[in-house]
Order: C-alpha cells, then sequence, then structure tokens
C-alpha cells in the first residue's frame, strides 16, 4: 500500500510541476502557475500523514515506510532545484527564455559540493522524519524495519561526498562543440 502511495505522490509532483509550467509558460496564467507548483510540498505532506497513520494504526513497518520517510527529505532538500531544473527547460523552449547551461570544471565542482549539502539535509530531514514516525507508534518490535535506514543514508551521504571528491580531483571539462558550420 505504502509503496503505491509513494508511486503516486512520485507521479503527483511531476504533474504538478508540469501542469503549473505549462499554465505559466503556455496558458501564460502565472498566478495559477504559481498556485499549482506550490501544491508539490502538499504531496509530501500527504505521504508523510499516510505513512503515519498506517503504522500508527498497527501497521508493521515495512521498507517501503522508510522509503517514503527517505522520499520526503530527499524531496524537501532537492524539490526546489528540481524545479528551478524544469522551469529553466521550460522557458527556454515555450517562452524563449535562455538555453541551460552545462556546468564543467569549477562550477561544476562547486555544484557537485552544493549537491553533498543537499543530500546532508536530504539525510537529515530523512532520519528525523523515521525518527518521528519511531517515536510516534511507540513499539520498537513494529518499527524495526525502520532503523535499516539510518546507515543507508549514511551511505548515500559518503557515495554523494566520493562524487564531489572526484570531481575535485578531476574537473568535468568543458564539452566541445564539434559541429561544423
Amino acid at each position: 500500500m505504502i509503496l503505491g502511495i509513494i508511486i503516486a505522490c512520485e507521479i503527483g509532483f511531476w504533474v504538478v510541476i508540469v501542469l503549473g509550467l505549462v499554465a505559466r509558460y503556455i496558458l501564460k496564467a502565472k498566478r495559477l502557475g504559481l498556485v499549482l507548483i506550490a501544491l508539490a510540498p502538499v504531496i509530501d505532506l500527504v505521504l508523510l500523514t499516510t505513512t503515519a497513520v498506517h503504522l500508527r494504526s498497527g501497521a508493521d513497518a515495512e521498507w517501503a515506510h522508510g522509503l517514503a520517510a527517505v522520499y520526503i527529505g530527499f524531496s524537501i532538500a532537492y524539490g526546489p532545484g528540481m524545479v528551478r531544473w524544469a522551469d529553466i527547460r521550460f522557458s527556454h523552449r515555450f517562452a524563449d527564455g535562455p538555453a541551460p547551461t552545462r556546468l564543467s570544471g569549477t562550477d561544476y565542482t562547486v555544484a557537485c559540493w552544493k549537491d553533498v549539502g543537499r543530500t546532508l539535509l536530504a539525510a537529515a530531514i530523512s532520519a528525523l522524519v523515521l525518527f518521528g514516525l519511531i517515536w510516534l507508534v511507540g513499539n520498537a518490535t513494529q518499527t524495526a524495519a525502520l532503523e535499516y535506514w539510518y546507515p543507508i543514508l549514511i551511505t548515500i551521504c559518503g557515495i554523494e561526498a566520493i562524487w564531489a571528491v572526484s570531481y575535485t580531483i578531476w574537473p568535468r571539462a568543458l564539452k566541445q562543440n564539434t559541429a561544423t558550420a
């Protein structure tokens, strides 16, 4: 059940973002676009509430309940950046906005280290949500599966840091335009 809700929330996140961008750039309804994009955090609240109610009603925690907590953490930390990413591309495609740029060199390395910070924030939020769910249920046996997510969060942070270190040592080269005139 929870896995289906997570999938529905992910689909819902992108649906409200795309509808918001369509309203903003194609329909020229900026206020409607803003309202639709602002619904994205509501989807996280729905997922959190559903997960908490499901566990509180006596369900044993499964890996999907932990995944819901991790999804919420990463959605909060990375959501605004994903919306900006989509907005830049939509603006370029439908409103003559500037083309998205491909970062390289130091700029890309700095972006990688910013992602480390976002990933640490996402992991911290996820850990707090996991802790909150465990506390809310108050039954260690029922919520034991949630405890397994803490090492996974640490591993994700470690991988993100290794990624940033690798691009610090070997910066991404500027892609040369090989097209001929």
